[in-house]
């Protein structure tokens, strides 16, 4: 009985370990860094969105705070101007404009006053 088991295991050696090479080759080769997209939605397109999302609302937040700041200098500019050529125009001989404060002022009080 030992006769015939001896080569029967010889041939089955090499046979056990070329398919467990196979198989092990073949596994090493599967690629996990596939997405399966069912319905074109997946997890990390939904999160990429959302923080592209995050970022624009972020972004137009400061801009609009930037835009009102940039109004408001503006605006108050303007205002100087109309402000000064009323100042320097007016009939009261007590008015006088301030540079540094961007108002009229009276003369007698140091109060600003309307032009």
């Amino acid at each position: 009985m030992k006769n015939w088991q001896a080569p029967l295991a010889r041939m089955a050696l090499p046979l056990v370990l070329f398919s467990a090479l196979f198989s092990i080759q073949h596994a090493a080769q599967a690629k996990t860094d596939r997405l399966i997209i069912q319905d074109g939605n997946n997890a990390l397109t939904t999160e990429e969105a959302r923080q592209q999302k995050e970022q624009w609302d972020e972004t137009r937040r400061l801009r609009n705070k930037v835009n009102t700041r940039v109004e408001k200098e503006f605006d108050k500019t303007d205002r100087a101007f109309d402000t000064r050529d009323g100042c320097e125009k007016s009939l009261n001989v007590n008015l006088y404009w301030e540079p540094n404060t961007l108002r009229c002022l009276d003369r007698r009080t140091g109060r600003p006053a309307v032009p």
